[in-house]
């Protein structure tokens, strides 16, 4: 059985600095349990407990843990983000070396929680659209990117946004979440230098 979209979804957006930092509070704790106890057994009331909440004010946040997951899963992906616009007269390999070294700093903070996030994700098919229309919204940006930027040198630059961004994000995952970890200094020198001659036609 399978969350509904309601399930997913948070109950109220907070507005206050202190209800921002209660669902922050939330949401930190709820990695800790996750990362800790595994999905199953990561409750609400032992994520309530953790926080330092009460279960009633958890539930005036999150319809349930469902929704708390799918918070940070979208955490995490948001983490993979650097604002490209920064880099509109830097070097293209500058640019590629902050989206690389973001996705490689976001999966390597905490494996555990990153192996629950990417299991649960793949259990609820109403996730899956979620996670495609994040994956357009940052080919789109990444592509607007390579179209101004004048050492790009590619035939297609919406397809090679959706290469890049791919790559950046699928094989970091799993090079970063396997039990010989490569060194991320050496991880992120390797992929830049990958994509940047890749993307220039070197």
């Amino acid at each position: 059985m399978t969350p509904d979209d309601k399930q997913l979804q948070p109950r109220k957006t907070p507005r206050q600095v202190r209800a921002e930092l209660t669902r922050r509070r939330i949401l930190t704790a709820a990695a800790h349990v996750f990362a800790e106890q595994g999905y199953a057994a990561g409750t609400t009331n032992r994520i309530a407990e953790r926080a330092g909440v009460s279960i009633g004010s958890l539930y005036q946040y999150f319809p349930g843990k469902d929704a708390i997951l799918v918070a940070l899963l979208g955490d995490h992906l948001a983490q993979e983000t650097p604002d490209l616009a920064e880099f509109s007269g830097s070097p293209l390999a500058d640019a590629v070396r902050a989206m690389v070294h973001a996705a490689v700093h976001s999966h390597s903070g905490d494996p555990e929680l990153l192996g629950v996030l990417m299991q649960q994700a793949l259990r609820w098919p109403e996730i899956m659209p979620m996670m495609a229309e994040l994956q357009r919204q940052r080919a789109a940006e990444v592509h607007a990117f390579l179209d101004r930027h004048p050492e790009v040198d590619v035939a297609d630059p919406a397809i090679a946004a959706n290469l890049v961004v791919t790559t950046v994000g699928v094989v970091t995952h799993w090079l970063t979440a396997a039990p010989a970890a490569l060194d991320p200094v050496s991880l992120e020198d390797e992929m830049t230098t990958m994509l940047t001659r890749y993307l220039t036609g070197r």
